[in-house]
């Protein structure tokens, strides 16, 4: 399977996705497979699919890898009622007039990278660079400050460390299973714990602060933390007495650590895939740089009214996270015997849903899926998909990503502060390795030309 950069077809998908695909076309799309002693079964029918992401205490969360948890353990891996419960509770943080209020410090972090690449083309006609850790550090930045507010610098120390967490837990994922060998204390083992009790130790303490300072009335609170704080409190005062009483210590630490690495990682995707398809579509990057100009002007600071009539900017992040959604496939497991459709279930089966396989389905997209083509979602997603769960970046249901405004509204205002100072090409250095582990990101980076916009 491949996708249209430009004129040139690049074969990208990784070997589990080729092979999923292959077997998909000789023995129907959803099919039966053994992954070791796990029975899975592939679904990519778009009702089943629809069943699978509706019925959330039938299909539930698959078993998360124990070195995942280490890095973050909150609100995705939660069943049942401890779902539910975290779920209410950290829903308000996600209203749209509360991420109004977090759009200045979105823009804050924006401008600032912007200003460095301005001042690297300052004496220069262009200039390459590597745009994807310009835009890792710039997600991160911007979950900080709208995470943790004030203590700022603290949240990009934990950026930092979870970082490392990730790139130990890649390491060891590549290496041979061995049962309990996580317990034994090899260099590779203690570093991982110490990373854990540092993030841990950082962020007890700035939840510390805050909820001091929240119940002194001492300020209002305008970031993530402060909402789910005050959120969890009001949520312990109306049900006192119950079971599940809202959040304890450890658990609003742990949906710190999920702000973190899933709104950090989500976001910086959708960006650099973005400046990669820009950069091979120039008349799509003309037709959204006009468009931001029409709304912002070259000066203009973006708010979210004019945010929200970038039609074409949409478009575009839309079509982006078809061909490159952040994860590529999701697993759920049913502990009954279970019906879909005509397909009945046994109870302990895995089943798996292949997004990038979904997105890519010309059955669902037609002939042209493979390529880049925004004027696809010209009407919304519901025209684009004709009302069926076949577009899934945020995945689908009650269990839909939180965050899904949160990374958009990002994005758009990234994007907005690009377009309107630069234009952007591949460069000749740029290799096209899509990676899917955890995520699908670049291998080996977004090389472009940076220029000013005429």
């Amino acid at each position: 399977m491949s996708v249209l950069l430009g004129t040139e077809e690049v074969a990208y998908w990784h070997s589990g996705d080729s092979i999923r695909w292959t077997i998909s076309q000789e023995f129907g799309k959803d099919f039966f497979k053994w992954m070791g002693p796990t029975p899975r079964l592939n679904i990519m029918n778009p009702d089943h699919i629809k069943g699978i992401f509706s019925k959330i205490y039938d299909f539930e969360k698959s078993t998360p890898n124990p070195l995942v948890v280490l890095i973050a353990n909150g609100l995705t891996n939660h069943e049942g009622e401890k779902w539910a419960t975290h779920r209410k509770i950290i829903n308000p943080a996600f209203h749209l007039e509360k991420l109004k209020l977090m759009l200045p410090a979105c823009y804050l972090s924006c401008d600032e990278m912007v200003k460095r690449w301005e001042k690297l083309i300052s004496t220069e006609e262009s200039v390459e660079l590597n745009a994807w850790p310009d835009l890792q550090n710039l997600t991160c930045d911007v979950i900080s400050r709208t995470a943790f507010g004030s203590s700022y610098e603290e949240g990009k120390r934990i950026f930092e460390l979870q970082i490392e967490q990730v790139e130990l837990a890649i390491q060891y994922m590549q290496t041979i299973y061995i049962p309990g060998w996580r317990f034994v204390p090899t260099k590779m083992n203690r570093r991982m714990k110490h990373l854990t009790e540092e993030v841990h130790s950082l962020l007890r303490r700035i939840i510390s602060r805050r909820d001091k300072s929240i119940r002194a009335e001492e300020a209002a609170t305008a970031d993530l933390l402060g909402l789910l704080l005050e959120s969890n409190m009001k949520e312990q005062h109306e049900n006192r007495g119950n079971k599940y009483t809202g959040m304890s210590i450890q658990d609003v630490i742990e949906e710190c650590k999920l702000f973190y690495f899933a709104g950090q990682e989500t976001t910086s995707i959708l960006l650099v895939w973005t400046v990669i398809l820009l950069s091979t579509h120039p008349q799509w990057q003309d037709r959204a740089r006009e468009e931001v100009l029409q709304v912002f002007g070259r000066d203009g600071k973006p708010d979210l009214d004019g945010l929200n009539r970038l039609k074409i900017v949409t478009m575009i992040l839309y079509e982006v996270m078809r061909l490159y959604p952040p994860v590529t496939m999701i697993n759920r497991f049913n502990r009954k015997e279970m019906k879909l459709g005509k397909l009945t279930i046994p109870a302990g089966v895995e089943l798996s849903v292949p997004i990038l396989l979904v997105h890519h389905d010309k059955e669902h997209w037609g002939e042209d899926a493979k390529e880049f083509k925004p004027e696809r979602f010209s009407e919304g997603i519901s025209k684009a998909t004709r009302n069926q769960v076949v577009y899934l970046p945020f995945g689908w249901g009650p269990r839909i990503c939180i965050g899904m405004n949160f990374a958009l509204i990002e994005a758009k205002m990234a994007m907005a502060m690009i377009l309107q100072r630069f234009s952007f090409g591949l460069s000749p250095s740029y290799a096209h390795a899509p990676t899917a582990f955890l995520t699908l990101h670049p291998q080996h980076g977004a090389q472009i030309i940076l220029r000013r916009a005429e």
